[in-house]
Formats: structure tokens, C-alpha cells, sequence
């Protein structure tokens, strides 16, 4: 079943947000997230808060969904205003889940539009939808473009029948190419998603994935090691021994061999699991969230940041339904994380950039580590002494024990 929320503070039925948040609003980025929770089948190690027709019930439509999730863009621009914030132009929005081309084009098209319409778009603004290869056609893709999307990411995952298999994906790897060509007709810049370390995936699997992706040549990839999720059916699967177990080992020489088939065919890696074709192609929506920007973020479930507050929407998507349309905000909690965990949060994020972390951001116990781990090779030393922590490619593979080590806990 679906994530479980994290606890918090109630969120106030009329939204507003404290009058702190407004502080310096104007030299912070603004995003738009959309949440879309549903999704044809539940794959076996999805942890995300989606659901396949059978898990909705009643109380809650695919067919009304897009009015409903206008209606909290609505109400976000209300909730913007009585709380004091300027107005800003929208950056990027990102429409995640879930499938989100599981709704017909029109549907994501008239949410784009009402956040076009109380917001405002910047110009050149990023506006990437997800997509299962399954999910879209080329008039579908098409007329995505035609109302403003200017991405596609498509979850490719493998090209192995087997490790799809594995993985519950319901896609022909044979349709990435045409769906890639599609969006490339369309005008859309396009990305493709890619998970390593599915069990029973070889190396040999793993490299026929990457060659596969490079040959559609997207304008990013993302490659993602798989984690097993409590509560999910492969981690059932894996307790049971009827599929192996994970392997670190294999993860790092997976994303290895994944880095340098990248490089060799012009792709940088700008963040630990992301590589672009030039800095253009890089997601300037996730670009914003490991900033530090705000964002809102609209639908059953999802998550919010501005200035500094974070809160969450009620999980299941008829209750999300019930809050819209009773007029109150339909967040279930929110919390100010204390200087720690921003501290924490902040380094975390911004180590995993290939821009990196300004050394002088660190307390004093943290730059004394810098030298260490400049020996140990886990970070770049013409960086480090150019004032600019960024990780090696060893480092990426152990970023966390970077982050330890600096924050020293």
C-alpha cells in the first residue's frame, strides 16, 4: 500500500501560511508539483502514494480528477495572497505520480492551464510530464506539447524482459524508441528513467539497458538503484526467498559502469543519479528542490516547501476530493524543521550536485574533515581548494558517509 504521511503539526482547514514564509520570497525560486495517483497496475516495488482502479472505491474519479486538482491551484493562489507572499511567476512544473498520461491530454493540459492562469509562467518555463511507454500515442504527446509541455520523462527502466518482468512493468521495451521518437516529433525535450540492481538483473542485462537508452539518444537520463520499500510486494517476495536480495556491491559497480557508458557518449552527471546532454537538458524542477526553492505542491499526498515550511495533503485521493470540495485546504500536516535538520537536508542535497557545496557553509568541526576526505578520494581536490566541496565518482557512491562525516554524527 501507499507510503505512510509523517507526523507534524495539524495544517490550519484555512491554509495560511505564517507570515515568516514571505521573508525574502523574492529571491527564492517557485515551483509547481502536480500529483497524478493513479496507475494501471501496482508494481511490485512502488512505494508511492498511487493507486490502480480496484484501490480507489468510491468518492473518488479519474474522469473529475483534473477539475478537482485545478481547484487547489485555485486555492493555493488565495492561500498565496492572504499570506502575505508576492506574486511570482511559476519556473517549472512537474507532473509526477502515478502515471500522469494515464488522464487524457486535455485533462494535464487544463491543469497547466489554470496554474498558468493564477499563477503565471515564467517565460521558458519547464513543464515535464511523466509517462509510461505504455501511456501515451503520438497525438497524445503532440497535443501535450501543443499546450505548453516542453518534457517528457519516460519510465524505461530496462529493456530486459526479464528484469521488467521482475519489476511489474507492463510495457514492450520495443515501444521506447517509437514513444521517444514521438515526443522528439512533438517538439518535447525527453528523458528516460533507468533502475539497476533489480534482482536476477546481470551486468551483461544491465549494460544491454544502458546501450538501449543511449541509442534513443534522450536528452537526460536518470539512473536510480533499486530500494527495497518495507510493505511493498517484491520486499515480500524477497523475505520469502523467492527472488534474491539487493547487493551493494553490485549497485556500486552498476552505477559505475553506468557513469562511464554515460561520459563516453557526452552525457555529464550534474546530480548523483542524474545525467544531461548539455546544462540545458538538466531538470530544472528537481535542480529547484535541491536548491532550497519553494514549490507547491497539489494532489492527494503530496508535498509542499515555501519559505522554509513544509506541509503534506491528506494521502487518499477521496478524502483529498472531500477537503476540495468542501473549500478548506486539503493538508493533513506541516512542519518547520528545526536548524539541524535543515543543516542536514541542505548538505545532503547540495553535496549531490555536481556544482557541490561551498566548503565555507560547513561549521568548524566540518572543514576540518575536508582534508580527509580529500585523501580518501570521496572528494574533487581542485574543487576543494577552489573552495567547493564536490563529490569523486567514489564519493557519489558513498555520498552518505560524506555527509556523515561532515556533519559529524
Amino acid at each position: 500500500m501507499p507510503s505512510v504521511l509523517p507526523d507534524g503539526d495539524p495544517a490550519p482547514a484555512d491554509g495560511l501560511l505564517p507570515a515568516s514564509c514571505a521573508h525574502d520570497a523574492e529571491g527564492r525560486t517557485m515551483s509547481f508539483y502536480v500529483h497524478i495517483p493513479f496507475c494501471t497496475v501496482r508494481c511490485g516495488y512502488c512505494d508511492f502514494n498511487t493507486y490502480t482502479a480496484t484501490e480507489l472505491g468510491s468518492g473518488s474519479s479519474q474522469a473529475t480528477y483534473a477539475a478537482t486538482v485545478s481547484k487547489e491551484i485555485s486555492f493555493a493562489r488565495e492561500v498565496m495572497d492572504r499570506s502575505g507572499q508576492p506574486p511570482r511567476e511559476i519556473e517549472t512544473v512537474f507532473f509526477g505520480g502515478g502515471t500522469p498520461t494515464l488522464l487524457p491530454a486535455s485533462d494535464l493540459v487544463l491543469v497547466l492551464d489554470q496554474i498558468r492562469k493564477d499563477f503565471g509562467l515564467k517565460p521558458g518555463a519547464e513543464i515535464t510530464t511523466e509517462a509510461n511507454p505504455d501511456s501515451v500515442t503520438r497525438q497524445s504527446l503532440q497535443e501535450l506539447a501543443d499546450g505548453g509541455f516542453t518534457r517528457v520523462s519516460f519510465g524505461m527502466q530496462s529493456a530486459v524482459p526479464h528484469v521488467l518482468k521482475v519489476l511489474e512493468r507492463t510495457h514492450d521495451p520495443k515501444r521506447v524508441p517509437q514513444v521517444v521518437s514521438w515526443a522528439r516529433e512533438a517538439g518535447l525535450d525527453v528523458s528516460v528513467d533507468l533502475i539497476y540492481g533489480t534482482p536476477g538483473e546481470s551486468l551483461e542485462d544491465w549494460r544491454t539497458s544502458i546501450e538501449a537508452a543511449l541509442s534513443y539518444e534522450p536528452d537526460h537520463i536518470s539512473a536510480y538503484a533499486l530500494i527495497i520499500e518495507d510493505g511493498t510486494k517484491l520486499a515480500a517476495q524477497i523475505r520469502r526467498d523467492e527472488v534474491p536480495n539487493i547487493d551493494d556491491d553490485d549497485h556500486a559497480e552498476k552505477y559505475q559502469m553506468a557513469d562511464e557508458l554515460f561520459a563516453a557518449a557526452g552525457f555529464s552527471w550534474y546530480e548523483v543519479s542524474n545525467w544531461a546532454k548539455t546544462p540545458a537538458n538538466a531538470c530544472q524542477h528537481n535542480i529547484a528542490y535541491w536548491k532550497g526553492g519553494d514549490w507547491w505542491g497539489a494532489g492527494p499526498g503530496a508535498h509542499s516547501h515555501v519559505g522554509g515550511l513544509r506541509w503534506w495533503n491528506v494521502k487518499h485521493p477521496a478524502a483529498y476530493q472531500q477537503r476540495i470540495d468542501a473549500g478548506i485546504s486539503p493538508g493533513h500536516g506541516r512542519e518547520y524543521p528545526d536548524a539541524q535538520a535543515v543543516q542536514l537536508e541542505r548538505t545532503m542535497l547540495l553535496t549531490r550536485l555536481s556544482s557541490g557545496m561551498e566548503i565555507s557553509e560547513l561549521d568548524a568541526t566540518g572543514r576540518t574533515k575536508v582534508a580527509g576526505l580529500i585523501a580518501d578520494e570521496l572528494i574533487d581536490a581542485k574543487a576543494a581548494f577552489a573552495g567547493t566541496l564536490v563529490l569523486t565518482q567514489r564519493g557519489r557512491l558513498l555520498a552518505d558517509l560524506v555527509v556523515r562525516e561532515l556533519l559529524d554524527f
